[in-house]
């Protein structure tokens, strides 16, 4: 046994067989948590002054033989342990680049030097193998500024528990709410809402969750009205954090805001007018209905799908990735259920001209990639990284990378009369590329079976992946909806759903997913639900509760709009459209199916190039370019002095300035003019009254470059 003393805390380390270490269960373990097989120091590509260890230890038989062999063997010496260079190096007593590691005389020193001692043996049989491992507490409310030092316990085979914090990696998916040292001690920030810190220990992975509420009185409740099943969990959330949420939005903010969310584009100032002045029963409601119904709704979806499933002409041809958008724009037409949407695009087989959800496969020749690709999208759940070593923040490793991607190898494409044929045939063999062992197709969390599926391998996997047990599924489809109306998901990155990743809200995660699943995957039905709830009509306006809350829903939050929403909010604000290169004039931006149309604005605004499936590759941040740009454009300040634009024609039409200015309020941001805002605007006409339709020009530049253009509020 040996103790560490960690600021005045004793703690006991024992290893399970005694004095007797081993390599592969303890030397291994130290390496990681001391950061030496991390890619920044000798787990690099090229290693380290001569000494490479493989990247999170995916390797440990090289690693072992780069230890015990390499060098001539000077790294270690059995005779005279401690005139090992590895011990030297560690403590600091020969020059090293990382620094001390492990102090002359500390548990991990002293461990090593066993394990030298006892002849550098790689496995000690009959070791009881590690079945999981808990970290403790596993949540705390916790205060600014607190601090707390977590223990990892493993659990071993043989019904043993140890205490392996010191062997752990420690990792902060937030450092900004919360720090944590190697130690594991966690030590809060000065932000309201909940982080997670992980632990890692040999492959296995815990979680710890820190709530942090807002320090203070407690709040009273507003009294909001809820609506629906989202409310009365959002605001159990907002009570354990001490927030109380704003006030509700308006209609003319409600209006545009769904408009924007729902059908990609901003209302004209006859609907803003219609809609401010009606005093229909459930206006919101009926709303919604008409939105759904409109031909834009798929339009827009089809584009935020399209990035996603990497509608690509450069990769697929033109024809080809026209007639794969038109698959995915017809889906959400016919309001696919999203479950039988997946399905077809996992199984299609057959020629490509009648089965163009296969493009899909053609994004990729590679059945890894195709895994990849069809996981993050479709689970949430990313697991590129484990094809070369174990997930450093998952459970994942090779040996399921590899039996993911057997549900793949089948995939082919072969020439056929009229172009090219989806198949998925034979019986490929997947081998470890380590090990060499034979790996058969698996899907995520499920044991090896030893022997393939007959047939078609992807209708085992989309059987799996669209059950209603299914882990990831539904809550990855929810959580991206959520993602998409309320600015962020429940979990983020929204394509990151993992263990050690939880949801910020974990209840109403599962009961979106659980509505999704009754209404069999109707996603006219899941944007019901969402936009019928108080929480999406609340006002992005703070109060001083939830000023600092970004993450639990108490707001609206500001969101940019999307480069092609944005592009079609400056036509429709202006009246002039957009000629775009390629395709007849009277198309608009969100209906461009070719994400490579060669676009100045777009490219500005963030637009994705569709090379990988991930959300990131939409750059929704606003930066002093796209400012400039909106400021400084020709193009744009042609189309707001455009002889048939909309600002001259509202000034030829309305002679008197207040008139005026209502309805260039109503056309750039779907509401009328405050009072202020309206004496101000008639100052500045009355003070260019003989360049009217000039001063009217700029006043309609200055709205939209203003924020609430801009931003979906």
């Amino acid at each position: 046994m040996s103790v560490l003393i960690l600021c005045g805390v004793l703690i006991a380390m024992c290893h399970p067989t005694g004095a007797a270490v081993d390599f592969a269960h303890d030397v291994i373990p130290l390496l990681s948590r001391l950061g030496c097989n991390g890619s920044a120091c000798h787990g690099k590509v090229e290693g380290q002054n001569g000494f490479k260890l493989s990247v999170f230890a995916n390797n440990p038989e090289n690693d072992f033989l780069a230890i015990r062999k390499e060098s001539r063997g000077r790294r270690v010496s059995a005779t005279a342990p401690e005139n090992s260079l590895l011990l030297r190096k560690i403590s600091g007593e020969v020059g090293h680049g990382g620094g001390i590691r492990a102090a002359k005389g500390s548990a991990g020193y002293n461990l090593l030097r066993d394990w030298i001692k006892g002849g550098l043996p790689y496995r000690i049989e009959g070791r009881p193998k590690l079945l999981s491992v808990k970290i403790t507490p596993p949540q705390r409310l916790m205060s600014f500024g607190a601090q707390l030092r977590l223990k990892v316990l493993a659990e071993f085979s043989d019904g043993t528990t140890r205490d392996v914090t010191w062997l752990s990696v420690f990792h902060s998916n937030d450092t900004g709410m919360a720090k944590v040292l190697e130690d594991g001690v966690v030590t809060v920030g000065n932000t309201i809402g909940q982080t997670s810190v992980m632990a890692r220990y040999q492959g296995k992975v815990s979680v710890f969750q820190a709530i942090v509420p807002r320090p203070g009185a407690a709040v009273k409740s507003p009294g909001l009205p809820v609506n629906n099943l989202i409310d009365g969990l959002v605001d159990r959330q907002l009570k354990r954090l001490n927030i109380a949420p704003s006030g509700l939005a308006d209609d003319a903010t409600f209006l545009r805001r769904v408009y924007l969310d729902i059908i990609g584009k901003i209302p004209t100032a006859t609907e803003a007018k219609e809609f401010g002045e009606s005093t229909a029963k459930n206006k919101r409601g009926k709303l919604v209905e008409t939105l759904l119904a409109r031909a834009e709704f798929a339009d827009y979806w089809a584009l935020i799908w399209s990035d996603l499933l990497r509608v690509d002409r450069l990769k697929l041809g033109h024809e080809n990735a026209h007639r794969y958008f038109q698959w995915i724009h017809g889906s959400f037409t016919a309001n696919k259920p999203l479950d039988k949407l997946a399905r077809e695009l996992l199984t299609a087989e057959g020629p490509l001209t009648e089965q163009p959800a296969g493009y899909f496969y053609r994004a990729t020749t590679n059945a890894g990639e195709m895994a990849a690709m069809t996981s993050q999208v479709f689970l949430g759940v990313r697991i590129t990284c484990a094809e070369c070593h174990q997930h450093p923040y998952d459970r994942w490793t090779q040996q399921d990378y590899h039996g993911l991607r057997g549900f793949f190898q089948q995939v082919s494409t072969k020439p056929a009369a009229g172009g090219l044929a989806l198949l998925a045939e034979g019986n490929p063999v997947i081998k470890h590329p380590r090990t060499g062992v034979v790996i058969q197709p698996y899907v995520l969390g499920a044991t090896m079976p030893e022997s393939p599926p007959k047939g078609d391998r992807r209708h085992v996997f989309a059987n799996w992946m669209t059950a209603p047990e299914n882990p990831w599924f539904a809550r990855n489809l929810s959580n991206r909806v959520w993602a998409h109306f309320l600015g962020r998901g429940l979990v983020m990155p929204v394509d990151d759903l993992r263990e050690t990743n939880p949801p910020s809200n974990p209840e109403l995660l599962d009961a979106l997913a659980a509505h999704l699943l009754k209404n069999t995957y109707n996603l006219k039905a899941m944007i019901r639900l969402i936009t019928s709830s108080r929480t999406y009509q609340l006002s992005s306006m703070p109060n001083e509760t939830n000023k600092l809350d970004e993450q639990n829903f108490s707001r609206a939050l500001f969101r940019r709009l999307p480069a092609e929403v944005l592009m079609d909010a400056v036509c429709d604000a202006t009246g002039i459209d957009e000629k775009f290169d390629g395709v007849p004039r009277g198309y608009r931006a969100v209906q461009l199916w070719d994400s490579q149309v060669q676009h100045y604005f777009l490219k500005l605004f963030g637009r994705p190039a569709r090379v990988t499936v991930c959300e990131c590759e939409r750059v929704a941040g606003a930066t002093i370019s796209q400012a400039l740009h909106l400021m400084n454009s020709p193009n744009i300040q042609h189309k707001l002095a455009h002889e048939r634009g909309h600002v001259k024609r509202l000034a030829e039409r309305y002679d008197d300035d207040g008139e005026l200015v209502e309805n260039l309020y109503l056309t750039f941001f779907s509401r009328k003019p405050s009072s202020a805002e309206l004496a101000n605007a008639i100052e500045h006409l009355g003070s260019r009254r003989f360049k009217r339709r000039q001063a009217a020009e700029d006043l309609a530049w200055s709205m939209l470059n203003s924020l609430e253009f801009i931003f979906n509020h």
